[in-house]
Formats: C-alpha cells, sequence, structure tokens
C-alpha cells in the first residue's frame, strides 16, 4: 500500500504524501457515491490537482536521492494512479449498442417462437407472460449494471471507505 511506502520517503515528504493520499483518496470515495454531474466535475478537478501534488511530492525526493527504496515509494505512487485508470475504463466499458440491438432481436424472436408454438393451446395461454417477463427482468438488471451511477442497484466503494476510514484513524 503506498500510504505505508511513504515512509521510505524523508520524513516531510512522507508526511506530505500522507496527508494527499487521504484527500486523494476521500476524493475517490465521492467520486463513487455522488450523482450530481456538477459535483463530479469539481471531484474530477480536485483529483487531477491532488495527482499532481502527488506525483511532485514523490518525484523531488527521487530527484534529489535516486535510491532504490525511494524508487518503490515512486512505483507505489503509478500504480494508486494506474488503479484510478482501471477504474474509470470499467465505468466507460458499457455494452454497446449493436449487443443491445441484438438481444432485443432475441427476445422478440423468442416471443413470436413461443406464441406460434402456443397458437391453439388455450389453457396454456399464461405461459405466453412468463418468457417476456422473465427476458424484461433480465434486459433491467443489465441496464441497471451498466449504468453504474443511475438504476436501482448501488454498490457502495466499501473497500476505499473501509480504506478511508482506517487511515483517517491513524
Amino acid at each position: 500500500m503506498e500510504y505505508n511506502r511513504s515512509d521510505l520517503l524523508p520524513a516531510g515528504d512522507a508526511a506530505r504524501v500522507r496527508a494527499l493520499l487521504r484527500n486523494y483518496l476521500d476524493q475517490r470515495v465521492l467520486f463513487y457515491e455522488t450523482n450530481d454531474g456538477r459535483q463530479l466535475r469539481q471531484i474530477d478537478a480536485t483529483t487531477t490537482q491532488l495527482k499532481t501534488d502527488l506525483w511532485s511530492a514523490v518525484q523531488a525526493p527521487a530527484v534529489a536521492q535516486p535510491t532504490p527504496v525511494i524508487a518503490l515509494a515512486v512505483s507505489g505512487m503509478n500504480d494508486v494512479f494506474n488503479s484510478k485508470g482501471h477504474a474509470q475504463a470499467a465505468w466507460w466499458n458499457r455494452v454497446p449498442a449493436p449487443a443491445w440491438g441484438l438481444m432485443a432481436a432475441i427476445a422478440i424472436c423468442s416471443n413470436l417462437l413461443i406464441g406460434y408454438g402456443l397458437r391453439n393451446a388455450e389453457r396454456k395461454a399464461t405461459l405466453l407472460l412468463v418468457l417476456p417477463i422473465v427476458v424484461s427482468i433480465s434486459f433491467f438488471l443489465i441496464s441497471d449494471i451498466d449504468s453504474p451511477r443511475g438504476g436501482i442497484i448501488h454498490v457502495p466503494p466499501q473497500n476505499l471507505t473501509s480504506l478511508s476510514r482506517s487511515l483517517h484513524g491513524r
């Protein structure tokens, strides 16, 4: 964890990096918890500034004293920035429109085939409702998971929240 690796830096730089990391983590938690577009832009601007500050906080000691131990702290900071990039890429990786079209075509064809197969069965008419309901529920779940900021299913950033509590409790 980069918070612990910051102890490898000189004392003044280590304290600054730890404070910046706590603020950076708080901004990352807010990013996942807010739905307000204006607040998201502010969080993004603050996060970008914190990234710049964090990088300069580890770069200065690395340039002044390029040792393998300090290089470990610099590498850890790079990992922190990469984790944000990976999380952002996962949020942007959505179900493409052609896949939605294909799922809709499959649903329509399946419903037509079930309806055609039951055209002479009056007693089995209730079965005509089962497939559309099941398909609708599955589409609803897929679309809800595909839009992380909207919908009914909200997954809180428990790992970041827990880490934030532990760092602020130190």
